[in-house]
C-alpha cells in the first residue's frame, strides 16, 4: 500500500512495490513502464555470453512469445560453441511470472525467490568463464550453490571431464526444475553424474557431504546481506580440508554488500582473492556496456558487474 499524495514522485520503495504487483497480475502498467525501468537492473539480454533461443517442447524454434502466454513454463536451448558440444535444454518459468504460492513456499523456508525470476546475468558470466577454462574441473567433484536453474553447472557438466556435479538450490520449485533439466539433458554428460539437491546454507553442519568437494562455484549469492555468515560458514564446510580445493564466485559489490561477505569469509579463517579483469571477452562487454551500449540501458557496474572472487582455507 502506497502512502503520501498520489500526485506525488513515486518513491523508489513504492516503485518497486509495483514491479512484485506487475509481475503477480500478469498486466501491462504502460504508464509507469519508464519509471520501472529507470530502478530495476533486470536485463532480458545481459552479457549474452551463452546465446540461447526459445524452443518448443520438440527442440525447434518458437520465436513467439505471445503465443505461449498462458503457460507458465518455457524452454530454452543454449548453444555452447564448442567442437561436438551438445546443445542444452533447460525448462524454465517464463520471465516475471509468478504466483502467490511462490511467496507462501519463500516464507515457509526463509528463502528468497530469485532463482525462479530468470537466468540473472552473473549466471551467464559463470557459464561462460566455466567454458573457458573447463580442464580446471578435470576429475573433480564440484558442487554449484543458489544456482537457480544451474546454466553454469550444466555447462561444466556437458564440456568438462569433471567426476561428479551437484547442482543445488534452497528453493523446492528450483531444485524440481534442476532435476526436470538433469533428466532431459541426461544423455549429453557422458561419464558425469549429475546430482540436484535442496541446500539450505548454515544448515548442514553435520551433512556428509561435508569436506568433500574440490570445488565450489556460485553466481550472484552475496545480495542479500542477512544471509552472508551462513554462505561463507557453508563454503568452509564443503572444500575438501586435506586437499587442494577451491570456491570460484562471480558477484558484482552491490555497495557495501561484496565486502560485508568477504569479511564473514576471512572470520571463518579463509583466504580470499578479488580479480576484476579475469577474460578478454566479458571485459570487453563490460566496456561497451559503459560506452552506452542501449542493450543494456541501466547498465552500472557496482550493481551489474561481477568480480570473480576465489576463496581457498
Amino acid at each position: 500500500m502506497e502512502t503520501g499524495d498520489a500526485k506525488s514522485t513515486p518513491t523508489f520503495s513504492s516503485l518497486r512495490w509495483r514491479i512484485l504487483r506487475r509481475a503477480l497480475l500478469r498486466r501491462s502498467y504502460c504508464s509507469e513502464a519508464a519509471r520501472l525501468n529507470q530502478i530495476s537492473r533486470k536485463t532480458k539480454i545481459g552479457f549474452n555470453l551463452v546465446p540461447f533461443r526459445l524452443v518448443d517442447k520438440d527442440g525447434e524454434n518458437h520465436s513467439d512469445f505471445s503465443s505461449i502466454e498462458s503457460y507458465r513454463d518455457v524452454c530454452f536451448c543454449y548453444m555452447l560453441h564448442l567442437p561436438s558440444a551438445p546443445k542444452l535444454f533447460l525448462r524454465q518459468r517464463l520471465e516475471d511470472c509468478a504466483d502467490l504460492n511462490d511467496f507462501e513456499i519463500c516464507n515457509k523456508y526463509e528463502i528468497d525467490n530469485t532463482g525462479l525470476v530468470c537466468q540473472w546475468p552473473s549466471e551467464d558470466v559463470l557459464a561462460y568463464y566455466s567454458l573457458s577454462c573447463r580442464d580446471s574441473f578435470r576429475d573433480k567433484r564440484l558442487i554449484e550453490l543458489g544456482a537457480g536453474y544451474g546454466l553454469a553447472g550444466f555447462v561444466i557438466a556437458m564440456v568438462s571431464d569433471v567426476s561428479e556435479v551437484f547442482i543445488s538450490d534452497g528453493n523446492p520449485q528450483v531444485v524440481d526444475y534442476i532435476q526436470h533439466n538433469i533428466d532431459a539433458n541426461a544423455a549429453s554428460f557422458g561419464a558425469t553424474k549429475v546430482k540436484s539437491m535442496m541446500l539450505h546454507w548454515g544448515q548442514h553442519e553435520d551433512s556428509e557431504i561435508n569436506g568433500t568437494f574440490d570445488m565450489v562455484v556460485a553466481s550472484d549469492c552475496t545480495f542479500f546481506k542477512e544471509f552472508h555468515k551462513d554462505l561463507a560458514r557453508t563454503i568452509k564446510c564443503l572444500l575438501k580440508v586435506d586437499e587442494p580445493s577451491e570456491a570460484i564466485l562471480f558477484s558484482p559489490k552491490r555497495g557495501d554488500s561484496l565486502d560485508k561477505f568477504l569479511s564473514e569469509v576471512k572470520d571463518n579463517g579463509l583466504n580470499f582473492s578479488i580479480t576484476e579483469n579475469y577474460d578478454t571477452t566479458i571485459w570487453k562487454r563490460h566496456q561497451e556496456f559503459l560506452c552506452g551500449d542501449k542493450s543494456w540501458p541501466n547498465y552500472e557496474p557496482d550493481h551489474c558487474y561481477p568480480l570473480l572472487v576465489s576463496i581457498r582455507r
